[in-house]
């Protein structure tokens, strides 16, 4: 196995654009569960650890510019107050060295259903930057996942970065596994309020083929709310287990060894009414932000 280590992102694209099969490595939280059980044996890894850029974040036009590399204890201390959704989703990962090495760069390019970023970036709208030698480009991570495993990016691309326009409204997430720490998502859910916009984020986690959002209880709670944004009135209940019966029929799930179909379908029902109610109430607390 051949080993690179690029000192700039230039040096980076320009590896993978001559070994279109080399597998790029940052945390290596993935990567190396793959090599330990034998499922995956590159013949070239490329270690991105030195390539400052994607190291950073920032502010981008009113977004924040997510570096690839960014670890997830970082969006946790970080940008917490800024990305709460994203955040929320990074407590629930791994153990504190995992959420040390690993990335939302990482997360994306293993593309699992289970990966549990994917509802927070989903809800919140983000854009999978990726680059290579013949330039730059954005995906809406709606278009980025193409399969178990699978994504958009072409043989001679590497993320470079996630760009999110912070939601104007509360942010939630759910995860449920066979345990409360270091587990695989059985299900997950996330929810993001665009009351700027009068609009409903989703994600729905480790239920389908790929990552998805659930478009028809978005528009059924969109509609629901239109009367409310501005009063901040209570939600109907009513209201609430319907958005979390629409979000679980939303789902496509699998019976494995972490659960069934079944009770993903349930457990999708019942996280999605509950970050609902829970995300309500802040926004009815009054947050000047939510506006």
């Amino acid at each position: 196995m051949d080993f690179l280590q690029p000192a700039t992102w230039e040096e980076a694209l320009e590896a993978k654009a001559a070994a279109r099969d080399a597998v790029p490595i940052a945390g290596g939280t993935d990567v190396m569960v793959g090599m330990n059980f034998g499922r995956l044996r590159p013949s070239l890894l490329l270690d991105l650890t030195r390539v400052p850029e994607l190291q950073q974040w920032a502010d981008d036009d009113g977004a924040v510019r997510l570096g690839a590399g960014v670890p997830y204890a970082r969006v946790i201390s970080e940008l917490g107050d800024r990305l709460p959704g994203l955040a929320m989703a990074a407590r629930t990962i791994g153990s504190p060295q995992i959420r040390n090495r690993g990335t939302v760069g990482g997360n994306l390019a293993t593309a699992s259903p289970a990966g549990d970023a994917h509802p927070a970036l989903l809800a919140a709208d983000a854009e999978v930057e990726v680059a290579s030698v013949r330039g730059t480009r954005r995906i809406p991570v709606t278009e980025f996942y193409r399969g178990v495993k699978r994504s958009a990016l072409a043989d001679d691309e590497l993320i470079a970065a996630v760009r999110i326009v912070p939601p104007r409204g509360p942010q939630q997430y759910s995860k449920i596994g066979t345990r409360n720490a270091m587990v695989i998502a059985v299900a997950a859910f996330g929810l993001a309020l665009h009351p700027d916009r009068r609009a409903v984020g989703t994600g729905i986690g480790s239920a389908a083929p790929t990552p998805r959002r659930a478009p028809a209880a978005e528009e059924f709670l969109a509609g629901e709310l239109d009367g409310l944004w501005d009063s901040r009135a209570e939600l109907p209940a009513a209201t609430a287990t319907r958005f979390g019966e629409m979000v679980a029929a939303a789902a496509a799930p699998i019976d494995d060894v972490r659960g069934t179909a079944r009770y993903r379908v349930h457990a999708l029902s019942v996280m999605a009414r509950r970050a609902l109610t829970w995300a309500w109430a802040d926004y009815r607390k009054g947050d000047p932000t939510c506006a």
